[in-house]
């Protein structure tokens, strides 16, 4: 009979997997975290009086008339010439390229001279050009 206590051999846990658990959590918690940093001191501005600031048109309107009178805008030309169209464009456009023309002409003008107003119109570096129309009405005709 053997009476002599037995060696128990010691269970060991490997903590180097949990470790490295732990450092993977702590470096994905670091990296999607974001911080927010709140102003502590309170500033009041200062008040303005309201002053209406200049608008910026959103498109430019050419009428032509049945008498193939040139209107940019609300002003009539002085002439139908391709100068006079494209510095009143570009004048009324200013630093806006991108802005549409829109040409609103008579169903009698000449089709020349809708394509003088688009060819000064590009000539003035507008390029977005559309032409205003009306609906047609079926039953009567027009």
């Amino acid at each position: 009979m053997n009476f002599r206590p037995q060696r128990q051999s010691e269970t060991e846990i490997n903590i180097t997997p949990l470790i490295d658990v732990v450092f993977l959590l702590l470096i994905f918690f670091m990296v999607s975290t974001t911080f927010e940093r709140e102003s502590e001191i309170k500033i009041t501005l200062p008040e303005a009086s309201e002053e209406q600031m200049e608008t910026k048109p959103d498109f430019i309107l050419v009428g032509i008339g049945a008498d193939e009178q040139v209107y940019v805008g609300d002003k009539p030309l002085v002439n139908n010439k391709i100068s006079t169209i494209q510095t009143a464009l570009k004048e009324h456009a200013r630093e806006l390229a991108d802005l549409p023309v829109i040409i609103r002409a008579d169903a009698e003008v000449s089709h020349q001279m809708v394509i003088k107003v688009m060819d000064a119109a590009r000539q003035s570096g507008l390029v977005n050009i559309t032409f205003a129309t009306r609906i047609l009405d079926e039953d009567t005709g027009e």
